[in-house]
């Protein structure tokens, strides 16, 4: 099925309003885009980082803003009121990453329900 372009569009500012956050450090505006109920999965040098968004806002805090990050939106996929998106990141703080997101529609707005992300440089635990 196809999808709008307004759509493509909600989906990538949900992305961007995650990035500006983190380049500004107003983490407000990171809890606007996700969910209330969302989860984050991944593996943060070789130990697993995984439970409520709340600990990817804590750690955000804790690392404060980061004003020289890059990133590049590499992927868009929509099927109607869900999207997953793929995030490249150079420079967070000193870290990169690769996030994938699931997305859902509610109404208009595009919220973030999952984040599931790989940082570069260290690989899974045994």
């Amino acid at each position: 099925m196809s999808h709008s372009l307004q759509d493509y569009e909600d989906v990538c500012s949900s992305v961007n309003a995650y990035v500006e956050a983190a380049r500004t450090g107003d983490f407000s505006q990171m809890d606007q885009v996700f969910h209330q109920d969302a989860y984050i999965f991944g593996w943060f040098d070789g130990e697993p980082f995984n439970g409520p968004i709340k600990m990817l806002f804590d750690w955000d805090v804790q690392n404060g803003p980061a004003p020289d990050i890059r990133t590049r939106i590499v992927s868009v996929e929509i099927a109607e009121t869900v999207a997953s998106a793929r995030l490249e990141i150079e420079n967070w703080t000193g870290y990169t990453f690769a996030d994938f997101f699931t997305l859902m529609k509610f109404g208009d707005e595009w919220k973030i329900m999952n984040k599931v992300f790989h940082k570069y440089g260290f690989g899974r635990a045994s």
